[in-house]
C-alpha cells in the first residue's frame, strides 16, 4: 500500500503546478512515507465518496445550482490544471452564468501566483460589498 500511496502522492506532486517545483523538493515532500499514505488516503475517500455529492454531476443539476445561485460566486481555475481540469470549471460556470469564471496561466495548486492573486482579489471585492 505503501508503495502505490507514494506514487499516487508524487504524481499528483509533480503535476499539480505549471512550472514544477524542483524534483528533490518534490521527492522530499510528496514521497515522504507519512505525508505520502496520509495524502493518498485523504484524496481516495474523496473520490470513492464522489466528493460527498449524491452522484456525478449532482452540483450541475438546475435543482441544485438554484440554490445558490443568490450567492456571489467567483471560479477560480488554472488553464493548465491537469488534476481537475479546465472543462469542469467552464461546465460549472456555463450551468451557473451567474457566477464568474477567471482563468488562470497556472496548472492545479492553490500555491501558484497567479491563483493566489485572483483568489485575493475576489475575496477582497466580497469583503467591501
Amino acid at each position: 500500500m505503501e508503495k502505490a500511496a507514494k506514487a499516487w502522492s508524487i504524481w499528483e506532486g509533480s503535476t499539480s503546478k505549471l512550472k514544477a517545483d524542483s524534483w528533490e523538493s518534490i521527492q522530499n515532500k510528496f514521497g515522504d512515507d507519512k505525508f505520502a499514505l496520509a495524502f493518498a488516503r485523504i484524496e481516495n475517500h474523496y473520490f470513492v465518496s464522489r466528493g460527498f455529492f449524491a452522484r456525478d454531476g449532482w452540483l450541475l443539476e438546475r435543482e441544485n445550482l438554484d440554490k445558490i445561485r443568490h450567492i456571489p460566486t467567483v471560479i477560480v481555475q488554472g488553464r493548465y490544471d491537469v488534476v481537475c481540469p479546465a472543462t469542469t470549471a467552464y461546465a460549472l460556470h456555463k450551468a451557473f452564468p451567474e457566477s464568474e469564471l477567471i482563468m488562470t496561466l497556472t496548472g492545479h495548486s492553490g500555491f501558484e501566483t497567479e491563483i493566489i492573486e485572483k483568489l485575493v482579489e475576489a475575496t477582497d471585492r466580497f469583503k467591501r460589498n
